[in-house]
Parts: structure tokens; sequence; C-alpha cells
């Protein structure tokens, strides 16, 4: 089904709207990680088929290169009491150095520049200034190494969707995971097992892992009609020297780079030059992708279900495109899949 739209109506943020029921929303992750379903989405034919996580096996073939992101979460939300005995929640966001970081904190209109917040014995904090959306500088004050006081104290920082309890914490880390300092996890890749991978890889399946530490601002709401307006996040990758020329490499041979999950193609989509050649980078990146975007490196996608005038369902409508997107979203609804983190998954190709 057309969607009566123009390339200005792509610019408007309601235009990435769909109707979502609540009960769709999923709370808890399937149990094994790759049984969940996976709505698998042809560019060439516009043909939807509906499968199951593990079936993956069937459409990647040997010589593709399978690109992860091995961030793992930090247990970074944090509840603590300022002096006066009110509960104040941190939410870390990103390290600025050895003591600082930018964060999210609540209450916030309870806080003010220099206020202390204590969250145990060996860790508190210093509120360094007030920003916007809840955001401000803190300076943590610690005894030994802070990740310790920090894996002690800090629990890991489900989205706001979710409001069940997470029973195992490493069902919010991707089985890659490796590198800790995102706030959130890059949840295509939660679908993944190591057998999965296994079989993968013996079938000829290359596997490259790229770094990018998710922040709190992947959820946060395009507020600007226009979309042009929107100011993107920062986010901290890296590409290797190795991983650039395996990747270029594959390019050069006309191998398919499948991207697990928009962090990874954003990372892939920073690192590469206008004809497509990938660099080595250690740096932020705040790459927006939206329709008319011409991808340079990525050719296959593997991505959860986004939210409603996201970011991230507006990088989706850029590489499988608008009209086939909103008619995936609202298959994916008409079929009950479930939706978001620990929803199901598809592969676009």
């Amino acid at each position: 089904m057309e969607n009566n739209i123009n390339n200005k109506d792509l610019l408007l943020k309601s235009s990435y709207f769909y109707n979502l029921p609540e009960e769709l929303i999923a709370q808890t992750p399937v149990e094994p990680r790759d049984h969940s379903r996976l709505l698998v989405f042809n560019k060439q034919d516009n043909t939807i088929n509906h499968k199951h996580f593990y079936d993956i096996t069937d459409y990647l073939k040997k010589g593709d290169v399978l690109v992860v992101n091995n961030t793992r979460v930090l247990p970074a939300r944090l509840f603590g009491y300022k002096d006066t005995g009110a509960k104040i929640e941190i939410l870390l966001q990103k390290r600025i150095n050895l003591t600082d970081w930018e964060v999210i904190a609540k209450p916030f209109k309870r806080l003010k520049e220099g206020t202390i917040v204590t969250f145990s014995e060996n860790l508190a904090c210093e509120i360094l200034e007030k920003g916007e959306y809840g955001g401000c500088k803190i300076k943590f004050i610690f005894d030994g190494v802070f990740e310790n006081r920090l894996s002690e104290v800090g629990q890991v920082p489900l989205p706001p969707y979710i409001h069940e309890k997470l029973k195992n914490k490493e069902r919010y880390q991707t089985v890659y995971s490796k590198v800790e300092g995102s706030s959130a996890a890059p949840t295509a890749g939660l679908h993944f097992t190591k057998e999965l991978l296994a079989k993968l890889k013996e079938k000829g399946v290359q596997l490259v892992e790229v770094l990018l530490h998710v922040g709190l601002g992947t959820f946060r709401p395009v507020k600007e009609d226009n979309i042009l307006n929107h100011e993107m996040h920062s986010e901290y990758i890296e590409m290797s020297a190795e991983n650039a020329a395996i990747l270029n490499q594959a390019k050069k041979e006309g191998r398919r780079i499948i991207a697990v999950g928009t962090t990874s193609v954003r990372v892939l989509e920073s690192c590469a030059d206008e004809n497509g050649k990938i660099t080595p980078q250690r740096r932020e990146t705040q790459i927006f992708i939206y329709p008319s975007y011409k991808f340079r490196v990525v050719d296959a996608l593997i991505t959860n279900f986004h939210l409603p005038e996201s970011t991230l369902i507006m990088l989706v409508s850029a590489f499988a495109g608008y009209d086939q997107t909103m008619n995936i979203y609202n298959t994916a609804v008409k079929e009950n899949y479930r939706f978001f983190s620990f929803g199901d998954a598809m592969l676009i190709q």
C-alpha cells in the first residue's frame, strides 16, 4: 500500500508515526535468545516472509561480513540521597574524564550546582553544572577503583517503556559484548546466541566487531516538527585498522556487509568516505541518517522494531524506503510481532 507522501513530508516528524498497541511492547526477553520472530523483507521484490531468528542462517551466505557492536552496558542507573534525605536518581550518559560524567538526573528541580549526592560509603558525586532536559555534569568522589564502586551500587538501565524487572542482568547484554561504556544495549544483537554465531562462521560468514557506546540520547524523542532541526546526540565510535581492511576487501570483492543494528550502521557510515572506503577511527559521531541518505557501505540490515517518530525508524526508512518501512511496521503490528528492545527482529536485504 502506497502512502500519499512526498519528499517534503519525509522531513516531518509526524510522517514517522504509527499506531502501536501497548500490549505489543515486549516487557521480557524471549528464551532462548534466537527463538524471537524474524520478519524478512526483500528490497528487490518488496516481499515479506515471517520466520524465527534462528532461520537467519538461511539468509546469510559464505563471504558475507556480519558487523556487530561489541559495546557492553554499564550499570548506569544509580540511586542516592542528598543530605536532606531526598532520593535522587542518576543515569550515566557519557564519560568526560576519570571523574566527570554527563548524566540525566531526577528529580531535576531538587538539584543545585554544588549539591552532593551519596550512593554508598565509597561513592558520591557533586553536581557541577545543570543543563537542559534533566542533563547535568557531575564529578564522582570515590575510594578505590571507580568501576568497582559502580558495579557495587549501579543497576542496568532498562528503557523507560520496560516495566518488568529483569531476572538475569546478562540478558540485556549481547553474547559478544566486551567494552563497557553504553547506557543502553545495541538491541538487534540480543537475538544472537554463541551457537548461532558458530553456525554462521561454519557457513563462511565473517564476523567483524566495531564499537559504538550507546547514549541515553537514543531514547530522546525528536521534539522538532522538521527533523532537520533535531540535534543528534553524540556517541563514541571505534573502527580498527584491521577491521577497516577486512571491510574494504569485502566491498572490493562485491561481498555483502550486513550491519547488526542501527549502531553498527552508524559506525560503518561514519567511517566511510563518499566512495565507500572505510578508514580506522576513534572519535565521536553525530551522524543522522534519514530518507534521501545514500548508503556507502551497508548492504543489509538486521534490526529491531523502533519507537514511532524516533531517529531509528528514520534510519530504517532511509535504508528500506519510506513506504516499504511503514508497510513493514503496519504488517508487524497486524501479525502481533513484539516491539522495541526485547522484541522481535527484522532482516532487510
